[in-house]
Order: structure tokens, then C-alpha cells, then sequence
């Protein structure tokens, strides 16, 4: 019916750390409220408050911390809740998503680096959340000592639990995300975050162009 609400979109950003994600998602809400687009800017884990309680028991983890498949469930848990209580709301209602990690972020972390497998993490994916998929997912890559260099500045000596690991497992997170995108080059749009800001906002722009040009005015 042509009186219905016409469907949002939804927009993931995905990178290894200090890439720019959040840079990244809070200019591209900016420039689509500049048009007129509605939009909302989330992250994960987290973004509903049950999701960001979980976020901090991830980030934060008491004790010895958590084995491989007990973050993976945290994780999937985390989105199961953002997803029924926000993203999916906001679409129907036709908002744009912009979301600051989604679930190729725990494809790449816990099934990439940490040995899980994509299977298993897809498979959680379905159940928590209907296998959901961003309308398209931004990967942005950094050079590993770019990457460092950001991360010090950001951070100085501190760290959480996830973006304190080795060199190795990042480096595998960093393969899983580009092998994610080379299989779905129709999901994903793959930019180098090495320039500055305003450049990588461009590029951001240019990938998304045939989305908007299907945006409601």
C-alpha cells in the first residue's frame, strides 16, 4: 500500500580495533540526518540495557573471565536482545540502524580467532535472532601498526578484555573479516580506514550511494 511506512535500513560497521568504527557510524548518522533520514546510532555489544549489562560482563569479565563458547553465547544473547528490542523496531518504523559492530564482528572474535567456527556462530545467530543481515556491511581496514599506533593514543596502557589480546589473535580477526567480505562482496563494501576521517566518510558515502538513492525523500 503506498500510505504504509516505508522499511529503514540497516548499516553495520565491522574492522579490528582502532579502525574507526565509531568515528565512522557517528558521522554517516550525521550526514543522513543532514538528508532528512532518519537515523540511530547503536553498538554492540550493548544498545538496549539488558544488552548493556552483558556488554560489561564481556568487556569487564569477573574472575578467570570467560572460555571461548560462554563469550560467544554472551555475545549472542547481547544481539538477541538488541535485534527484538531496537534494530528491528527502528527498520519497521523506517529508521536507518547504524549500528558500531554486528554479527561479523563475533564471526571474526569468537569463530575466526577464537576456534569456534562460522557454523557454530551462524547457527546462534539464527536462533537468537533470525539470522539477520545488515542491507550492508562496512568493513573497514587498518594496517596493523596504524592500528597500534591509533590504539595507543586512544587507550595510553589500558585496555578490555577483548582488545587486550595478542598480536596473533588480531591478526586473525583481521583475516576473518576480510574473508567474510571477499565471500559476500554484495554484502559488504571493504574501505581503507588509513586515511583521514573525512576521506574514509567519503568513501562510506559512495558505498552507500545506491541505498540512498532508494531513500525516501
Amino acid at each position: 500500500m503506498s500510505g504504509d511506512t516505508p522499511k529503514g535500513r540497516f548499516i553495520a560497521f565491522e574492522g579490528g580495533e582502532g579502525a574507526g568504527k565509531s568515528t565512522q557510524a557517528k558521522l554517516l548518522v550525521a550526514a543522513l540526518k543532514e538528508r532528512g533520514i532518519a537515523s540511530d546510532l547503536t553498538r554492540e555489544p550493548g544498545g538496549t540495557p539488558g544488552a548493556e549489562a552483558i556488554r560489561e560482563l564481556l568487556l569487564n569479565p569477573p574472575g578467570e573471565g570467560w572460555g571461548a563458547q560462554a563469550e560467544a553465547l554472551l555475545f549472542a544473547a547481547a544481539r538477541a536482545d538488541h535485534v527484538a528490542r531496537r534494530i528491528e523496531p527502528l527498520t519497521r518504523a523506517g529508521s536507518w540502524v547504524i549500528s558500531d559492530r554486528f554479527v561479523d564482528s563475533s564471526r571474526a572474535y569468537q569463530g575466526g580467532a577464537g576456534g569456534l567456527g562460522d557454523d557454530a556462530i551462524q547457527a546462534l545467530h539464527a536462533f537468537g535472532s533470525g539470522g539477520l543481515r545488515p542491507d550492508l556491511t562496512i568493513l573497514l581496514t587498518l594496517d596493523a601498526t596504524e592500528a597500534d599506533k591509533r590504539l595507543a593514543e586512544r587507550d595510553g596502557n589500558t585496555s578490555d578484555a577483548i582488545g587486550g589480546r595478542s598480536a596473533r589473535y588480531h591478526a586473525a580477526v583481521a583475516q576473518a573479516f576480510l574473508d567474510q567480505a571477499r565471500a559476500d562482496p554484495q554484502g559488504f563494501a571493504i574501505i581503507d580506514a588509513g586515511s583521514d576521517p573525512e576521506t574514509v566518510h567519503a568513501a562510506v558515502m559512495d558505498a552507500l550511494a545506491p541505498l540512498l538513492e532508494r531513500a525516501p525523500k
